[in-house]
């Protein structure tokens, strides 16, 4: 499946989205959401454990730890 992802300005309740010229489907599906605003809400412990992720980083920057590795332990201290 090809899709495409755009945010687009609506401007007097319309809006032109232009695909690329590898798009070739002869029909399209279109689904229509608001933008949501990015606004995440962490509590101050969340905010704390990522600031001391970010300063032990910060402090060594080679010793960055395998990624799956990682979502583990923050699983584990939330």
């Amino acid at each position: 499946m090809n899709a495409i992802r755009q945010f687009v300005e609506v401007k007097n309740h319309t809006f032109t989205i232009v695909l690329p010229d590898d798009f070739d489907a002869s029909s399209v599906e279109v689904i229509i959401l608001p933008k949501q605003q990015n606004k995440i809400e962490l509590s101050d412990e969340t905010k704390t454990l990522l600031d001391s992720r970010l300063n032990d980083y910060m402090q060594n920057p080679d010793e960055v730890k395998d990624f799956d590795l990682l979502l583990d332990e923050l699983e584990q201290e939330l």
